[in-house]
């Protein structure tokens, strides 16, 4: 009976001295948190995307306050959060543009030749480690779905062609599937963008391996350009780029691309509800 009682003793002054431990190391090692990050932590989307460069929310709102990130760098929030935060830290608020993903590769299982069975590890970058992807196009989308494991908000799924698709009612720009794709085949656009885009990111100037890799692949045919009736295309680099200040979105180059490489970016994105 005494050895429990003094079992229960010794219990109660130990719990009672790492108690008054604790209170004291909270004391000692307390930081005072700035009222204004919390309240932009407050303002913040919480999907801790790491679309704003940092590791998560908490982060981004420290290094705002300590005006280390701009207001508006919360992608998932969109210009609302932004509009918020900007009056937090007693400023105007800086428009955000709305950015969305887009694919540039529209070679599917049945326009682009495949090199062969792929048997390794089922993730893209393992396939481009090694054997630089499982298409004979070396700028082809590999098809195993890093883009899709890597978005948080589950805008990406893949079709039955075996190329990704974006659902713009639920893509928010934070940009991780950009990072994800080791072809560098998504690319961030502006959600209002109008005029032609390609789909394809074959910079290779060797044509007729373009044509027997892929049916569908930018060939550097220059036919964009001189139909275009604003001279806004340039095609230096391999691929067709538009010039959006000077494009009309008057659809003369996406009729003129025998491969159809080209296509109306608003004819992609549509409407965001």
């Amino acid at each position: 009976m005494n050895l429990i009682l003094y079992t229960i003793i010794c219990a109660v002054v130990i719990a009672f001295v790492l108690g008054v431990l604790l209170g004291l190391f909270k004391k000692i090692f307390h930081v005072d948190v700035d009222p204004k990050v919390e309240k932009v932590r407050e303002a913040l989307s919480g999907a801790n995307c790491g679309g704003c460069g940092f590791a998560g929310c908490d982060s981004f709102a420290g290094a705002v306050v300590k005006e280390e990130a701009p207001t508006n760098g919360c992608v998932a929030g969109g210009p609302k959060c932004a509009q918020a935060i900007a009056e937090i830290m007693g400023k105007a608020g800086v428009e955000l543009k709305p950015l969305v993903a887009f694919v540039a590769c529209n070679g599917t299982k049945d326009c682009a030749q495949e090199k062969g069975m792929y048997l390794g590890v089922k993730t893209c970058k393992a396939a481009q480690l090694t054997m630089n992807g499982t298409k004979k196009c070396a700028f082809g989308c590999i098809g195993l779905g890093d883009c899709i494991a890597e978005c948080p908000f589950g805008a990406i799924s893949m079709t039955e062609d075996g190329v990704p698709a974006i659902d713009y009612k639920k893509c928010v720009g934070c940009g991780k599937c950009t990072r994800a794709c080791p072809k560098h085949l998504l690319k961030l656009i502006d959600f209002d963008t109008k005029g032609s885009i390609a789909r394809c990111s074959n910079h290779s100037d060797n044509k007729p391996q373009i044509r027997k890799d892929c049916s569908v692949g930018c060939f550097k045919c220059g036919i964009c350009a001189k139909k275009c009736p604003e001279q806004c295309i340039d095609i230096t680099s391999g691929i067709p780029n538009v010039d959006y200040k000077k494009c009309t979105s008057c659809g003369e180059c996406v009729a003129a691309c025998p491969d159809k490489v080209l296509v109306l970016a608003q004819s992609i994105i549509g409407e965001r509800a």
